[in-house]
């Protein structure tokens, strides 16, 4: 290149000498951009016109120890950092955000505040990022309060065990070494099994640790059953209870109005407890009826139910059997004139004297059901409600509740207690007390004494004879007089047996 070619023209020399190059007002502009844009990034803390990349919010109950940019870790090893928090009623929705060394992040995750040093200070958030089999939550997904947890630290630790609290523990420790070092009273022996009875709580611990190694057999194969089948059985309870629970969470309110809604419907029935208590007194002539009819009933619904399917068919095919029978048809309309019913009406004839027996023994039948109602409501009724005085073993309740609760506890007398099936238990006698009585089964002639031993010498005999209430055969039941079941053989009698020597 020649030196002529490096040189400015003309033209540029005598536009660079009219504007003069950059001035003041140039630099200044220049400067005051710089500062803002220097207040802004101070302010904001992000570079305008980027990306954060993939977000994740999580809502804690108490977040006071989480500041912007603190860090997210897996395991222990930095994935992201804190960066938004925003109050939401009591709670604080943090976001923050997860690079691709952390990703994916499941829609099972939980997130726990967690602080970098034992005593105090550098807290960051320890995020569980959930198990495979469920789906990866979306950019910028919640994990609920359910799923997240903060840290207790030391101090509030420290707080809670204060002089109240700590006497509080002096005291169950004291009540628990009396409670384990205590002999038993005679009147709570009574109520005890008799390997324990005399035996201190801490003595019958240690009796009851000797098949330690039984009931840890039975609890290993308990265990091993709540493993469940197959794989992930467990795994699959618990995501299920999971969700049960996180549903009632989210209706609490509705549980609540659920909950006292009840409690209004109980105290309703309450209320209403002697009018039940009627009710049902007449519902049991009622149901002998109604379980007869409904039996019946139920009994002819398969039957009837299976003839009509199998006659749908048939009915279909009916305008052509009528027509293809009509021929059939002229023939039988021969057959029912009067030389050829003979026959029947002889069969007919037969009949209608058994008929007739069955309609008068059924007008018979009818006052008989009449009188067992009269019994039920006027006999039955008033004596079931008797209170039956028997001293302090008395409960105060209507014999016809009483009868109620035997059957209670005599269905649960055969209930197992290991889930593996129902069986009678059967408590065994002895005791130093030697009794007889007589063989109830033998003639008195030949009576056989039957002996015995019992902790404690019979008092009496209650009733005073087995029996029942005297009967008046000729007397309708609703007519006859009411038992007292607090009369002269309600006892105590004469003990049987009776202890000997």
């Amino acid at each position: 290149m020649s030196r002529d070619h490096r040189k400015p023209s003309r033209y540029n020399q005598q536009f660079f000498r009219q504007w003069g190059g950059p001035g003041p007002l140039f630099f200044g502009l220049l400067a005051l951009i710089i500062v803002l844009l220097g207040l802004y990034l101070a302010f904001t803390k992000s570079i305008p016109f980027t990306s954060p990349g993939y977000q994740v919010q999580a809502t804690f109950r108490n977040a006071v120890n989480i500041a912007i940019k603190s860090p997210v870790r897996i395991a222990g090893v930095n994935v992201g950092k804190v960066t938004d928090m925003e109050q939401k009623g009591d709670n604080t929705v943090v976001t923050f955000s997860v690079n691709d060394d952390g990703r994916p992040i499941r829609e099972d995750a939980s997130a726990q505040i967690r602080p970098r040093l034992f005593l105090e200070g550098n807290w960051f958030i320890d995020l569980d990022p959930g198990t495979p089999d469920s789906s990866e939550m979306p950019d910028e997904g919640m994990i609920p309060v359910s799923h997240t947890g903060t840290s207790v630290q030391v101090g509030d630790l420290l707080r809670t065990l204060q002089t109240p609290e700590r006497a509080n523990i002096q005291r169950l420790l004291e009540s628990l070494g009396t409670g384990l070092n205590s002999k038993p009273t005679a009147e709570q022996d009574l109520t005890f099994e008799p390997f324990v009875q005399g035996l201190s709580g801490g003595e019958a611990l240690n009796l009851a640790y000797r098949q330690g190694e039984v009931a840890a057999r039975g609890t290993a194969i308990v265990n091993a059953a709540t493993l469940g089948t197959g794989p992930n059985d467990l795994g699959n309870l618990l995501r299920g209870l999971a969700r049960v629970t996180g549903a009632v969470n989210e209706r609490g309110d509705d549980l609540k109005g659920f909950v006292t809604n009840f409690a209004t419907f109980t105290g309703a029935l309450a209320a209403e407890s002697e009018n039940l208590g009627l009710t049902i007194q007449k519902l049991g002539p009622t149901l002998v009826v109604a379980r007869r009819a409904l039996t019946s009933l139920n009994a002819s619904l398969p039957a009837l139910r299976g003839f009509a399917i199998a006659s749908r068919p048939g009915l279909n095919e009916l305008p052509r059997t009528i027509r293809v029978t009509r021929p059939f048809l002229r023939q039988l309309q021969q057959l029912l004139t009067e030389p050829e019913l003979a026959g029947l009406a002889k069969v007919i004839q037969r009949s209608t004297p058994s008929a007739a027996r069955s309609a008068a023994a059924t007008l018979k039948l009818l006052p008989q059901l009449r009188n067992f109602g009269l019994c039920i409501a006027d006999t039955v009724s008033p004596t079931g409600e008797q209170v039956i005085s028997d001293g302090a073993f008395s409960n105060g309740q209507k014999a016809a509740r009483e009868l109620f609760y035997a059957a209670v506890s005599t269905t649960g007398s055969s209930n197992g207690l290991d889930g593996n099936g129902s069986f009678a238990r059967i408590q065994g006698g002895g005791g130093p007390i030697s009794v007889k009585m007589s063989n109830p089964q033998e003639s008195s002639a030949n009576a056989n004494m039957l002996y015995g031993r019992l902790q404690s010498a019979p008092l009496g005999t209650t009733p005073l004879a087995p029996g029942t209430p005297p009967i008046v055969s000729d007397q309708l039941c609703s007519e006859q007089e009411l038992p007292d079941l607090n009369g002269p053989m309600a006892g105590p009698g004469s003990p049987s047996p009776v202890a000997y020597p």
